[in-house]
């Protein structure tokens, strides 16, 4: 299946796509355990497919195929009670599938050629660190470039998320603890990354992880290996590589931080960005207001943002 996290009136709930279409799972989900008699139908749709995507995740696959059945249902008979189940995809406004992760880590130097460029030696251990809920915006939404730094850079990730609580688990066992797959572009304020050894300053600005468009679920996408990964800032590509170049695998990194850290349902793993950003181009090459900045990843579909510039408004003395 193909989630998102969708708004519609104000509301946010997670949806499939269906064509060019959504389901609203949770409606959809009540709506079948009420056609089946069900007398506890709503308080069933909460526990079992709920509106929010990491209450979702939580359910695992048992919730994963609950919700297949009422995305059938919802394809079927489309409205109930006269709310309805099936939206047009331009009738709703498409945020980030998991919008407010517990964990988002990042790997960083992770492909062969991005290390390469950047001069250093392949890392032995994963180069681990971290963005936090408040940089996540959808794919709908403009990249904020504050007028902190005038070097904004992309950074295309491929990136899975945890589906089920992950603690000391082997590489052969990892991918059951994959929900699925996702586009994130880890954009990076370089001058602040570099003000420190710690990158945190630089990889933390909010609204700098654009993710989307959706989460490919892990029985439709069984290979995170081999996927093509390209990122182009206004048609001109400046990013091309290949998942099977990863120097630690999904399957690694899994293993590699569960036996750090307990990973929950809904945690966001970026796995790393390849050769061609900006700040190691000859001449650098950052980010501007206007561009528009597209990551296609294969079999997952494509992310596409423009970048606004953010004016602070003049302070006024009274």
């Amino acid at each position: 299946m193909k989630l998102i996290t969708f708004r519609h009136n104000g509301i946010s709930r997670i949806g499939a796509i269906h064509q060019k279409e959504v389901v609203d799972l949770h409606a959809a989900y009540k709506a079948l355990l009420t056609y089946e008699g069900k007398i506890r139908a709503r308080e069933i749709a909460d526990a079992f497919v709920p509106a929010d995507m990491t209450g979702f995740l939580q359910g695992g696959k048992e919730s994963l195929e609950l919700a297949k059945k009422a995305s059938d249902y919802a394809l079927i008979y489309r409205e109930d009670a006269g709310y309805k189940l099936v939206y047009a995809l331009d009738e709703v406004k498409v945020e980030a599938p998991v919008p407010a992760p517990g964990k988002m880590i990042c790997v960083g130097h992770n492909y062969r050629e991005h290390i390469l460029e950047m001069k250093r030696e392949l890392p032995p251990f994963p180069v681990v660190f971290a963005k936090f809920a408040n940089t996540v915006i959808g794919p709908q939404d403009d990249i904020p470039f504050y007028p902190i730094s005038e070097q904004l850079d992309y950074e295309a990730e491929f990136a899975f998320v945890i589906g089920k609580r992950a603690r000391n688990v082997s590489q052969t066992e990892a991918l059951d603890y994959v929900a699925g797959y996702t586009i994130v572009n880890d954009v990076t304020y370089r001058d602040l990354q570099r003000r420190t050894l710690q990158w945190l300053q630089g990889k933390t600005v909010e609204g700098s992880a654009p993710m989307g468009p959706w989460l490919i679920t892990a029985d439709e996408l069984q290979n995170p290996s081999g996927l093509e990964v390209v990122l182009t800032v206004n048609g001109e590509e400046r990013q091309r590589s290949n998942t099977a170049n990863l120097v630690f695998s999904v399957q690694y990194l899994v293993e590699f931080l569960s036996n750090l850290m307990t990973l929950e349902p809904g945690d966001v793993i970026l796995t790393g960005t390849p050769g061609g950003v900006g700040v190691a181009r000859d001449p650098q090459v950052f980010l501007k207001h206007g561009d528009v900045v597209k990551i296609e990843i294969d079999q997952i579909g494509a992310l596409e943002n423009q970048v606004s510039a953010v004016k602070v408004e003049a302070e006024v003395k009274r």
